[in-house]
């Protein structure tokens, strides 16, 4: 890291800190999602980050976090027609089925894999945020990780059934 960034690194820190605070938003995906920015904005060729931009900047997250909070429905109350039939036995048997497979895969990989895979299948349908805080990492993070477990998952379920894929 160059010394441009290495200096912005408390301010910034500071700033997602002092952000988050009192809003329920997590400093380090503040944090992350600054220096998203910073990042951006260098490569757009406009500068370095100032202090006063740092922390509109901040703010201008804060907002988009917040709205994006109050908008945030579960899958289940937006779609309920696409919630399995309970008359349906056959179809529940072989969902029973498919799960445990899923869940026999995933036991065989690495963390935080196993505890991601059982956090989205819960039947609370948690939230980004509640299964970010259950596998304690920043909700920033969790789509990339997410995504290479769901490839590893594809990959594992596909050699242990090739006849099917």
């Amino acid at each position: 890291m160059d010394a441009t960034l290495t200096a912005l690194r408390p301010l910034l820190a500071a700033e997602a800190a002092a952000e988050a605070a009192g809003t329920g938003l997590d400093a380090e995906d503040l944090e992350q999602a600054l220096w998203v920015r910073v990042l951006e904005r260098r490569r757009a060729g406009e500068g370095a980050a100032t202090a006063d931009w740092l922390r509109a900047t901040a703010r201008a997250e804060v907002r988009g976090a917040r709205r994006r909070q109050r908008t945030e429905v579960a899958y289940r109350d937006r779609h309920p027609a696409t919630a399995p039939r309970q008359s349906d036995v056959a179809a529940t048997v072989l969902a029973a089925e498919q799960l445990a497979a899923l869940r026999r895969a995933a036991r065989g990989l690495h963390a935080p894999y196993p505890a991601l895979v059982e956090a989205l299948l819960d039947p609370a349908d948690l939230s980004y945020r509640e299964i970010a805080a259950r596998l304690g990492i920043p909700q920033g993070s969790l789509g990339a990780i997410r995504s290479r477990c769901t490839a590893l998952l594809r990959r594992r379920l596909a050699a242990a059934h090739p006849d099917e894929h």
